[in-house]
């Protein structure tokens, strides 16, 4: 994980100076430690900008941690947002669809929690402009936690011990939907990968990649040309592209289009970090490559031919080795920092 720095001295003035302008006592002194507080990110990654509304503590990250792990906010129990997002899967579920409530089988797999925290749009169609709005949505989606956002409301009320942690994170017991969201996503934020063996030999370690992997990185940035859509420190652009998966089958998901309603988009689903790639298994939105083998053979031939193509996709011509380097220095990225974003203890009664 990373680390948080706080300044006692500057911490206390910046609290006075809060208070003086009628800024409650609680209120005071959690801006104060949010101004104040410096995070340290693994290698390889840069210190994120908290939105201005939900800034950082870590009481309310707690509190999200808690309510992450709690399968009390679905209707009958048994689903948390971690049952999709488990950290035992890099903060997925391991699956080609999730299961909610009921046993009840998702449409899409569900995409890895890890480093959201630099996202804007979130889900593959990026129908959510933020962690707070993504977070809101599973709760009352029929298939998922199938329940209300007042039912859910009501239940955390009724838990004695959520009390003190949400009077620890917003200054006061109050419960609704819109705290429970920013502590949700506070959590999720903290969740990030950095220091991977590609960081290392960013930043100055040659022995950190393998043969294989130097190789590999060769062919991904230069041959194959991978960093025209991965790219950056989270080695994604954010954007949503056809890249003609499932576009073969009679009824394929349509993607983005079905939010936006642009035909354009049809078939189109957002460019996902590649981040713990070698963790989060099986692959797509679909769920429909199982190995990362797979997925560079599907990159190879160019996708599956479509009207809506991305004009990017197109065949490769890999050689068996190029294909062997490739898939190495993908595992390169895999790690560390959201390993330690473990469930509590327990969870409050």
């Amino acid at each position: 994980m990373f680390k948080l720095i706080l300044s006692g001295c500057a911490l206390t003035l910046a609290a006075m100076l809060l208070l003086s302008n009628g800024i409650a006592p609680a209120e005071a002194q959690r801006a104060a430690q949010t101004q104040r507080a410096k995070i340290v990110m693994p290698l390889g990654l840069v210190e994120p900008v908290w939105p201005s509304d939900n800034p950082y503590t870590t009481a309310k990250m707690e509190l999200g941690r808690a309510l992450f792990f709690d399968k009390r906010l679905s209707a009958d129990e048994t689903v948390a947002c971690a049952s999709c997002h488990d950290p035992k899967f890099a903060f997925t579920d391991g699956q080609p669809f999730s299961t909610g409530v009921r046993n009840q089988k998702g449409g899409r797999s569900a995409p890895t929690v890890i480093n959201r925290v630099y996202s804007v749009e979130q889900f593959w169609d990026g129908r959510a402009v933020t962690l707070e709005e993504q977070a809101k949505g599973p709760i009352q989606n029929p298939i998922e936690m199938a329940t209300t956002h007042d039912a859910v409301v009501t239940k955390l009320r009724g838990v004695k011990g959520y009390a003190p942690l949400f009077r620890a994170a917003f200054g006061s017991e109050d419960v609704d939907i819109d705290r429970v969201a920013k502590a949700i996503a506070t959590f999720e934020r903290r969740v990030v990968s950095g220091n991977s063996a590609y960081d290392r030999y960013k930043a100055g370690n040659k022995t950190a990649l393998s043969e294989s992997a130097r190789r590999g990185f060769m062919v991904f940035f230069d041959k194959a040309k991978c960093d025209q859509c991965h790219f950056g420190i989270n080695f994604t652009d954010g954007s949503f592209n056809n890249l003609g998966v499932g576009m073969d089958k009679p009824e394929p998901d349509l993607g983005r289009e079905l939010y936006t309603k642009r035909a354009s988009e049809r078939g189109a689903f957002k460019t996902p970090t590649l981040r713990e790639i070698a963790r989060t298994a099986p692959y797509m939105h679909d769920g429909s490559l199982t190995t990362l083998e797979d997925v560079v053979e599907y990159y190879n031939k160019g996708g599956n031919p479509n009207p809506n193509l991305d004009q990017r996709m197109k065949k490769l011509d890999l050689t068996e080795q190029d294909k062997k380097d490739l898939v190495e220095f993908l595992k390169s990225l895999n790690g560390e920092g959201w390993q330690h974003a473990q469930a509590p203890k327990s969870l409050p009664q």
